[in-house]
C-alpha cells in the first residue's frame, strides 16, 4: 500500500502519501455510508412488504446481468444521431 501510494504522488495523481491516504479513508467512508443506507432501505422495504425470497434476489440478478449486456437505448440514439 506504501507503493502504491508513493507511486500516485510520483505520476501525479495524488499530492502527498497523506493526501492519498486521507482520500482512501474519504472514500471507504462513503462506501460504509451507501452501504448502510442500502441496508436501511431493505429492511424498510421487508418490513411493508415482507422479506424478500432467494427466487426474487435471483430474478433479479439475471435481469441485471442481462441488461449489463445491452447498451441502453440512449446511448445507441446519441451513437446514430
Amino acid at each position: 500500500l506504501v507503493s502504491a501510494a508513493n507511486r500516485a504522488v510520483r505520476e501525479g495523481r495524488a499530492d502527498s502519501v497523506s493526501g492519498w491516504v486521507s482520500g482512501a479513508l474519504a472514500e471507504r467512508a462513503e462506501r460504509e455510508r451507501r452501504l448502510a443506507a442500502m441496508a436501511d432501505a431493505v429492511r424498510a422495504y421487508e418490513a411493508e412488504f415482507g422479506v424478500i425470497s432467494e427466487a426474487e434476489i435471483a430474478a433479479q440478478e439475471l435481469a441485471d446481468r442481462r441488461g449489463a449486456r445491452r447498451p441502453a437505448r440512449s446511448a445507441l440514439r446519441r451513437k446514430s444521431g
